[in-house]
């Protein structure tokens, strides 16, 4: 029984002392990511006062009950547009000072942006029409920031720094609805307690203090409790009520330094609200009868028309901004033909003198719904979305989040039916009124299937004027847009409607082949020896291409081919839409419009060139301002596997002002399309005899006194790299690792067959030198202590790459060959006491000769000598290179040159005896020898990931060059010559060879250094036992 009370208790304790832990751990993580906030409610009779015209009388009203659900997300709106008609107080400074290091055209202006956020609806308190809330409020002007994350704190704070001003509200107040049917609103009346920005009285200049310095630290500021806003939601949201408008105002008077003029707010509702299809009317009166006729029906291209057309809009628009075209096709007035369609244009869209270059169309919270109509057996959905003007200077990411509505926005609606694939939308301008005034635009939009040089768009439109059939007589030119495809895009239920490619560039390319390729020899050797990118035998011809087409792209920095120096660099972007019979890339199961059937490459064992030639289509882009006029390049033509060439027609889009497009008559579809462009690329063999670059060149066919002709441009791409060289990366990591091991391993054999040699040739190893055996002892433990390779370390640039990680068969040699190198140190340093020993025993037996021993003294001072000479002619020489990456690599020269002491040594002891065997110093030199070789037979940069950042591996700045290659090993046999010629014949008889008459290389032999006789083992002392006579015992010790 006592057992059972005290199992019982202890449970009962465990269980206390778990539960108490477990509520501190939750309880501490709460507190510190969802600390409590306490709301306070005091201010609602005040509201109640403020807001006695807005708010309804309880007695009207049904009691609020559930209308609250989800009251959060619907009161919540995020970066809206505010605006002030000033007179004469504003709520906020800012601060902005342009820069004029920068040569950007394009002026830059501030956008008003603005967020509200409930923070905690009163559910316990309401009343039969109302409900309490706290909220916060955050507004500001910025040049390129935005409001869409609420602050981790409720505090109201002003914050000012260049060009970024933000205002920070609390609030407290009332929501109620002024109705009950639909057609009603969801009015929000709150009062707020800020800390405004201190106004002076001046004017002209209310804002001195943001002049002086520091003032984004403590900026002056005001606290004020009098301020009203007023939010107005829509209880449906359709096309004509999709808009939120309020106002923040002052309760001060306008005496008071308080008093701010008033803010007007507009912004739409959230992607949680739902939307409701109630304008057929407006869309009839914009696209019947359907499909409407606009300039894109009668062109004959394939469009989309299969069951996923919203899931592919969502995923096409929701990427990229559109572009718009410029008018070239219009032909009136300056101000009627550069309009920017319905939209309203500022300063820097009039400065593109209707060209619209950098002016895009953000086509925002795209929502459809599906339905069946009697009589049509196709799918039928209604799509509704917001479009909105992205100007040249805005981000296009930020302004994809703004929801204000103003008059570079377009509310639309319309209906997209797969009979025709058309989609037509009516468009409704800013805020539209009941009348639905406003609403007097047609948006037509394509998804097409069919792709050509002068048609690379994946989606088409365009935007015009309803009710006026003659487009003379509208308000505005149509205006068209696009959205470029792009091969990483074509997936998924796109490609499942097989898109295609039609050739029309092939012929006018072939004459570029044989311009650019005249029959030479240097020509016929390239072919016969060297391999390039061609179609490989794969599981299936889709598959062969697709890699080919892999292989092809670029994305890589360039610079002009042509400069001797570096000039400004580029950003090349090369990709492939389409080769041969495929277009894009090939995915399993999918993109099976071409079969095998259909392609006869494998039916033939021998092809003329002409037959090997592919037809290849892509889209070039440059980035930096000198190639703004052809920085979206369109080209098509063939590719020659024989030589690595493509050769190329272009389309460039102009970007002119649309009055020059015009007048340019020999302009297709509004493109240049008298380009000429030849790329080049390196074999996928024989690297190290062929810089591994590609190479473009873009020229035009005018004359050069036509306004659309520009210079011949001449682009060299850093290293390239084709797919299978980038799948070798790792096992060239593993090949390399097992070099390693092998030669360390025959290293480990050098050096134990040299100490075998000393113990039974004890008396040649004194004139082993110390000097030669630190360098070698030194250059295994740098690996040790700092990582770094002991062998083939010039090889692994590539192991500094953050992309690829070592496999764990490369870990396993890694660790394989830190072991060896361990183990080559501690024989390195045995030998190296061996040594140390032999020279003692020698100084033990003649303590008064010491001048008879060999010392390294002499040999290490010569050596540093002459390793600093050569260390500061290779400091002239790499002038490029910082001192310290200098002498890192200058100390793997000092150890492939480790013979140079024994040598010296050799010289100033006067040998005569056999110190180091052959295979020790001949098989070490080897292995020394081995990197070099290595990199002369290797392909020069093995990673192109490090081009740029890694300066070891351009050839320009290399310092183990192709010369060096060649002339380190050279001289490292020359010294293991040396030293075994020095061996060979001895110190005299050298000598004697030296000898040219009276001329003498080397003096005389001195007695000074005659060798004493040979002591076979290490004497030690010991007391001899009888008769207490001291006896020399000579014992071997080792």
């Amino acid at each position: 029984m006592k057992t059972i009370l005290f199992l019982v208790a202890f449970f009962s304790l465990l269980h206390i002392k778990l539960g108490f832990f477990t509520s501190a751990q939750f309880d501490g993580f709460r507190s510190r990511n969802e600390p409590k906030i306490v709301y306070n409610y005091d201010r609602i009779n005040e509201v109640k006062k403020q807001c006695s015209s807005i708010l309804p009388h309880d007695s009207d009203q049904k009691p609020y009950g559930k209308r609250f659900y989800r009251l959060k997300d619907r009161l919540t709106f995020i970066n809206g547009d505010w605006f002030q008609v000033l007179d004469k107080s504003p709520l906020m400074p800012f601060d902005h000072k342009p820069n004029t290091s920068t040569s950007n055209p394009v002026p830059k202006s501030p956008v008003n942006l603005i967020s509200f956020w409930v923070s905690d609806v009163d559910r316990a308190h309401r009343s039969k029409n109302s409900v309490s809330i706290n909220g916060f409020l955050q507004l500001g002007i910025t040049m390129s920031g935005s409001f869409g994350y609420k602050p981790y704190d409720n505090n109201p704070t002003f914050r000012i720094y260049p060009d970024h001003s933000e205002l920070s509200v609390a609030f407290q107040g009332i929501v109620t609805d002024n109705s009950d049917d639909n057609n009603g609103e969801t009015v929000m009346c709150l009062l707020g307690n800020a800390m405004l920005p201190y106004r002076d009285n001046d004017k002209n200049n209310p804002w001195d203090w943001v002049n002086e310095p520091g003032y984004m630290n403590n900026p002056p500021l005001i606290q004020d409790d009098q301020i009203l806003l007023v939010v107005r939601y829509p209880k449906t949201f359709t096309l004509t009520k999709r808009g939120i408008y309020g106002s923040l105002k002052s309760l001060s008077p306008k005496t008071s330094d308080k008093y701010f003029d008033e803010v007007h707010i507009s912004a739409s509702l959230s992607a949680s609200a739902n939307y409701e299809f109630s304008s057929q009317k407006l869309v009839s009166k914009a696209c019947d009868p359907y499909p409407y006729k606009d300039g894109f029906v009668d062109e004959g291209f394939g469009v989309y028309k299969g069951d996923d057309f919203c899931l592919i809009l969502e995923r096409f628009t929701g990427q990229d901004p559109l572009t718009i075209v410029p008018n070239w096709k219009c032909n009136g007035t300056d101000s009627f033909c550069s309009k920017l369609g319905p939209f309203d244009s500022d300063d820097s869209i009039r400065s593109t003198d209707g060209s619209f270059k950098g002016v895009r169309l953000s086509f925002q919270d795209v929502r459809c719904e599906e339905e069946s109509v009697k009589g049509k057996s196709g799918k039928y959905t209604k799509v509704a979305g917001l479009i909105r003007v992205v100007r040249p200077f805005e981000d296009h990411y930020n302004v994809a989040q703004r929801t204000g509505l103003n008059n570079m926005t377009l509310s639309v609606e319309g209906k997209w039916e797969s009979s025709s694939g058309q989609l037509c939308m009516i468009g409704c301008r800013g805020v539209v009124d009941q009348e639905s005034n406003g609403c007097d635009s047609r948006v037509c939009l394509y998804i097409p299937l069919s792709f050509s040089i002068k048609q690379r768009s994946i989606i088409l439109g365009s935007i015009s004027s309803v009710g006026e059939a003659d487009s003379s007589n509208s308000s505005f030119f149509p205006l068209a847009f696009e959205k470029l495809v792009r091969p990483s895009e074509l997936y998924d239920q796109y490609t499942e409607s097989k898109p295609y490619y039609t050739y029309s560039k092939i012929a006018f390319a072939g004459t570029v082949l044989e311009k650019n390729e005249p029959f030479s020899f240097g020509t016929v050797v390239k072919k016969s020896l060297l391999t390039f990118p061609k179609i490989e035998d794969a599981d299936s011809f889709l598959v062969g291409l697709s890699l080919l087409s892999e292989d092809l792209t670029l994305h890589h920095p360039a610079v002009p081919d042509s400069s001797p120096n570096r000039g400004p660099r580029t950003d090349l972007q090369l990709e492939i839409l389409s080769i041969g019979l495929l277009f894009g890339r090939y995915w399993l199961l999918q993109n099976d419009s071409v079969t095998e059937e259909d392609t006869p490459y494998h039916s033939q064992k021998t092809y003329t060139e002409r037959q090997l030639l592919v037809n290849v289509s892509a889209q070039i882009s440059l980035t930096g301002p000198i190639y703004a006029n052809f920085s979206n390049l369109f080209v098509e033509g063939l590719y020659h596997p024989l030589v690595g060439r493509m050769y190329l027609m272009g389309c460039r889009d102009v970007r002119a002002s649309w009055n020059v497009l015009y007048d340019s008559r020999d302009l297709e579809e509004g493109l240049d399309c008298l380009i000429e462009v030849v790329v080049s690329y390196p074999p996928t063999t024989t690297r190290w005899l062929v810089n591994p670059t590609a190479t473009i060149s873009i020229s035009s066919r005018r004359s050069e006194g036509d306004p659309l002709f520009f210079k011949p441009v001449k682009l060299q791409t850093i290293p390239i790299m084709y797919r299978a060289q980038r799948e070798d990366i790792l096992s060239r990591q593993g090949v390399e690792g097992i070099l390693r091991a092998l030669t360390l391993s025959v290293a480990i054999g050098c050096i134990l067959s040299q100490l075998f040699y000393i113990k039974e040739n004890s008396d040649s190893s004194p004139y082993v030198s110390i000097v030669m055996l630190a360098v070698q002892a030194v250059g295994y433990g740098i690996p040790l202590v700092t990582g770094a390779e002991a062998i083939f370390k010039k090889s692994k640039s590539y192991e500094e790459s953050s992309v690829l990680e070592k496999s764990q068969m490369v870990k396993v040699i890694d660790y394989t060959v830190n072991i060896l190198v361990l183990v080559s140190f501690s024989l390195t340093l045995r030998l190296y006491q061996k040594v140390w020993r032999a020279r003692v025993r020698l100084l033990t037996r003649a303590p008064h000769e010491q001048n008879r021993v060999p010392s390294d003294k002499r040999v290490l001072f010569v050596t540093v000598v002459i390793h600093v000479l050569g260390y500061v002619c290779v400091l002239v020489v790499h002038k490029v290179q910082p001192w310290l990456v200098e002498l890192e690599e200058y100390t793997g020269l000092v150890q492939d040159f480790f013979l140079l002491p024994q040598v010296i040594g050799n010289l100033i002891w006067q040998l005569d005896c056999v110190p180091l065997r052959k295979s020790y110093f001949i098989g070490l030199t080897v292995i020394q020898l081995l990197p070099h070789v290595y990199d002369y037979i290797r392909s020069p940069i093995p990673n192109p990931y490090f081009a740029e950042e890694y300066e070891f591996v351009d050839p320009r700045l290399d310092f183990y060059s192709r010369i060096g290659d060649v002339l380190i090993p050279m001289i490292a046999i020359l010294l293991a010559v040396f030293v075994y010629v020095q061996q060979k014949l001895g110190y005299e008889k050298l000598a004697r060879v030296l000898d040219f008459g009276k001329f003498r290389v080397l003096p005389r032999r001195s007695v000074a250094y005659e060798r004493l006789p040979p002591v076979v083992a290490e004497a030690e002392m010991t007391s001899g036992v009888n008769g207490g006579d001291a006896t020399r015992k000579e014992v071997d010790i080792e």
